[in-house]
């Protein structure tokens, strides 16, 4: 690669990484899609204790590699992903082989390790594989891999699944999504072994941090208020989206049936990025990325309202043409095509916003922990999921038996409640945006009159 010239040519170590991101992601959301359910129904947790168990992982997943990408610049990358695909090979065929629930919880403690290898090392092979003129170039090819292995993964699911249930053993096909997911880890563990070579940064590198800095930079960030507000208000945005994998699966299966496939109807999510953010971004360009995000605000409840109004279409399947679609199955595709609307609005311009939060001089710092978003909005969501679950649409295997077909209805009679429920955080979060935003620009306007710095847009 030329310095200073535009290519899309770049070292076989990117290709070989983002082969690793593939199979990685097949894996990861391959099994994710249906890990609520398999937890439930196979390892016996309730709503409310699967709830917990997979938002305090889904924050640590966000959280950790802040932590794993400092031990993996001092051990190497090489070594870093060599351990990485090892642990997911591991984790997963745990989680499958031995569905009790002490296992699986050291299961999911091994798949987090090993996750938050990869999410560093990965990214940060395209990082140094690439100089600042075509770092946009090589993160877009990287986009682009982590939404087809995440649309191939759960596309495959499904049919697995269905395949190796067994009628008398309540989701045991489940079991087998996570020998796919294993064997997807080790064709990455094979790319790593044989293939990868840690990469040189074509630029300037720079000396890794310390655990101790890199804990001291949190706690920087988040006496900052502007920041912190900002992560909770965009977090909320993510516990709606979080919704896809914590509550639709459970949510088809009780009220329509297990013949439901939750992994294809997901996949509406990846396409709608990968098809319309590239435009949208293009389209909302010249707006300030705080009128973007509230426009993503306006959209996501929007995906929740189409699901929760499901029930005034009555149960009988609507024809759209070349299907005939369950009114909950049409009207979940609905609101996920939303839900990837949303996300264009507010994922490109996201960071572009944080960063102007931070103080001169402070932006690398603020970038590291702006992912904490996610984290916390898939820790509430998944938690709320599980408690609402729960209350208005719960495990069969949980009620009374003996009870009637009418009796078992009533249980289930006000399960749209839980998407009027995530219809009103979406609300709220673009009320609180624009409460942010009305605040923020008028201490700035204060700063700009005493002739300070300004640190909003």
């Amino acid at each position: 690669m030329s310095e200073g010239s535009t290519t899309w040519k770049f070292p076989s170590t990117f290709w070989v990484a983002n082969m690793m991101e593939l199979f990685e992601r097949a894996a990861y959301y391959g099994c994710f899609i249906f890990l609520t359910v398999y937890l439930t129904q196979r390892v016996h947790f309730t709503d409310i204790e699967t709830g917990w168990i997979t938002g305090v992982f889904s924050f640590l997943l966000y959280f950790m590699p802040t932590i794993t990408g400092t031990v993996a610049d001092r051990i190497g990358f090489k070594v870093s992903v060599i351990i990485a695909f090892t642990l997911l090979a591991i984790g997963y065929g745990m989680l499958g082989a031995f569905p009790s629930k002490p296992v699986a919880l050291l299961s999911l403690l091994v798949i987090l390790l090993g996750g938050a290898f990869v999410k560093p090392v990965i990214s940060g092979t395209v990082a140094k594989c690439s100089d600042d003129v075509n770092r946009a170039r090589a993160f877009s090819i990287f986009y682009w891999v982590v939404n087809i292995g995440a649309f191939g993964g759960k596309s495959v699911v499904d049919p697995i699944r269905q395949a190796f249930e067994n009628p008398e053993v309540p989701g045991s096909g489940l079991q087998y999504i996570n020998f796919y997911s294993a064997s997807m880890a080790m064709v990455a563990l094979a790319f790593a072994i044989f293939f990868y070579r840690s990469p040189k940064a074509v630029d300037e590198p720079q000396e890794p941090r310390s655990i101790g800095e890199i804990l001291g930079g949190l706690v920087t960030v988040l006496k900052n208020w502007r920041f912190l507000s900002l992560i909770i208000i965009t977090g909320l945005f993510w516990s709606i989206q979080g919704q896809l994998y914590a509550t639709m699966p459970k949510y088809l299966f009780r009220m329509v049936g297990e013949f439901t496939k939750p992994g294809w109807i997901a996949n509406v999510n990846p396409l709608v990025v990968v098809i319309c953010v590239i435009p949208i971004t293009q389209l909302v360009r010249k707006l300030k990325p705080v009128s973007s995000i509230a426009i993503s605000f306006l959209i996501i409840p929007l995906a929740a309202l189409s699901v929760a109004i499901a029930p005034k279409l009555g149960s009988d399947p609507i024809s759209i043409g070349f299907v005939e679609l369950h009114p909950i199955v049409l009207l979940m595709i609905i609101g996920i095509a939303f839900q990837g609307l949303a996300e264009c609005f507010l994922s490109p311009r996201f960071l572009e916003f944080a960063s102007k939060q931070a103080p001169p001089g402070e932006i690398g710092l603020y970038m590291g922990y702006s992912h904490l978003n996610a984290g916390f909005g898939w820790l509430f969501g998944f938690v709320m999921s599980g408690i609402l679950l729960d209350r208005w649409c719960p495990n069969p295997a949980s009620l009374p038996a003996g009870l009637s077909a009418a009796e078992t209805q009533a249980y289930y009679a006000h399960a749209h409640y839980i998407w009027y429920f995530f219809t009103g955080v979406g609300v709220v979060g673009f009320f609180l945006l624009m409460g942010f935003k009305t605040l923020t620009e008028h201490l700035d306007r204060k700063q700009a009159e005493n002739g300070d710095v300004l640190i909003s847009e």
